[in-house]
């Protein structure tokens, strides 16, 4: 039985380990940001850039797909970083707004001429987790850390104008363009591989949840990514240990999953908070 349960849930719980590492960080600079659905928004333009591939011959899961998709969303990246500026009288997340709702309704139009349309529709949505293989988490686990070892390099401006994004490029002393597209780039590396493997709706839970339910116990870096990485992480675990036994989709589990725990922590809070003061 639990040789069973292991041989099932081996390689999807590390493919949760290394989701939970990157999407965490990179959650607390969203939140900080104000742009909470910035993963949203990248996730829809990759998932129209692998529905466009599919509809003109390519492998869905193939590698033609993906760079198709990476491509899309790395123009969203573009978009992103043009349209976030002191002079704008629009909100940045307007714009992230209407990227979502026009990618999403183009690949609407698009999988209405697909003989499984519907079926392409709920893997965007919620991934298959299970399906996971080893060579792929391998793969992820190698680029998220390459991924992480550009954002240590350069934390110092990545979290200035993060926790700054209301003061201009003048104030903060950086061309805020010019970061703003590396890191809405390398965000949108991160969404293409995990929407493929995970989902929307997955990994939109992985970036946001544990950063503001960090939010509610911190305002310390270093500890609110501690707190992120073990919500995440546990909470990915028992989400997935929680469709085995009920033999539920894996990835709506743990987004329900997700939902419930922020919840509890979030009435838990003032009775964490009395013991921590105490």
């Amino acid at each position: 039985m639990h040789s069973e349960i292991v041989q099932i849930l081996l390689w999807p719980a590390l493919a949760c380990l290394v989701l939970t590492g990157i999407h965490a960080y990179l959650g607390l600079h969203v939140v900080e940001r104000g742009v909470i659905f910035v993963d949203l928004s990248l996730a829809q333009v990759a998932s129209l850039g692998t529905t466009i591939a599919f509809l003109c011959g390519a492998d869905l899961h193939g590698q033609t797909s993906y760079y198709v998709s990476l491509g899309f969303t790395l123009l969203g990246a573009a978009i992103f970083s043009v349209v976030r500026s002191e002079r704008s009288r629009v909100p940045q997340e307007a714009f992230i707004g209407i990227v979502y709702a026009v990618s999403a309704a183009a690949a609407v139009l698009i999988m209405d001429r697909l003989p499984e349309g519907a079926e392409h529709i709920k893997y965007i949505l919620v991934g298959n987790l299970l399906a996971v293989t080893p060579h792929e988490v391998i793969k992820m686990a190698a680029l998220y850390s390459l991924i992480g070892l550009v954002h240590w390099i350069f934390r110092k401006p990545f979290l200035t104008i993060s926790t700054q994004h209301d003061r201009s490029s003048k104030e903060l002393g950086y061309n805020v363009i010019w970061w703003d597209f590396l890191f809405y780039g390398t965000f949108g590396f991160v969404v293409t591989s995990s929407v493929a493997i995970a989902g929307v709706l997955l990994v939109f839970s992985f970036l946001i949840v544990p950063s503001v339910t960090a939010m509610l116990f911190s305002d310390k870096v270093g500890t609110r990514l501690a707190i992120g990485w073990v919500m995440g992480t546990v909470v990915s675990f028992l989400g997935m240990y929680g469709s085995y036994k009920l033999d539920a989709p894996t990835g709506a589990t743990v987004v329900c999953t997700f939902g419930l725990a922020l919840l509890l922590l979030s009435a838990l809070r003032p009775l964490i908070k009395r013991v921590q003061s105490a």
